[in-house]
């Protein structure tokens, strides 16, 4: 999940900066997108994985992540980097890489990961309307393009 905090009332927030979603931003960036699937629960899954989102909230070139675990132990999370560096920093940093190991051998059954150039962002809320976000056959965008967060810590 995003580490980002909102600095304005909920109901002001653009859906960027709405709990679960990573601030929305003007590309091109990368996005480190992590499919696994668990062995079963484990108690140091849950504190583990948290350990390593603030770890990675504090590198240089991370700009927030997406996170999601179904009941049947599926889970994928999406993590935005500034740059190739940025990412292979990450790669490199010696808790992730510590901690990998451990997913290997204790949590994890199988995963993928992929890294992907974002060449386009937009969103939608429901405070929008129905109009599609992008316009007329994509011809155009509404106020919520990518850079229109306001949360703190912005990108760096």
């Amino acid at each position: 999940m995003s580490e980002r905090t909102p600095t304005a009332p909920t109901s002001q927030i653009p859906v960027a900066c709405r709990p679960g979603f990573a601030d929305r931003l003007a590309p091109p960036y990368l996005a480190v997108i992590f499919t696994s699937q668990r062995r079963g629960r484990d108690e140091a899954y849950d504190a583990t994985a948290a350990a390593m989102a603030r770890l990675a909230a504090k590198q240089p070139g991370y700009l927030g992540a997406e996170s999601a675990r179904g009941a049947d132990g599926l889970g994928i999370t999406v993590s935005y980097w500034q740059d190739d560096a940025s990412v292979a920093a990450w790669r490199q940093e010696l808790r992730h890489a510590s901690v990998r190991e451990l997913g290997r051998e204790r949590f994890y059954s199988h995963y993928e990961l992929r890294v992907a150039r974002v060449e386009r962002a937009y969103g939608w809320d429901e405070e929008d309307g129905i109009a599609d976000p992008m316009g007329p056959a994509g011809a155009g965008g509404t106020s919520r393009a990518a850079g229109d967060g306001i949360c703190s810590g912005g990108s760096t």
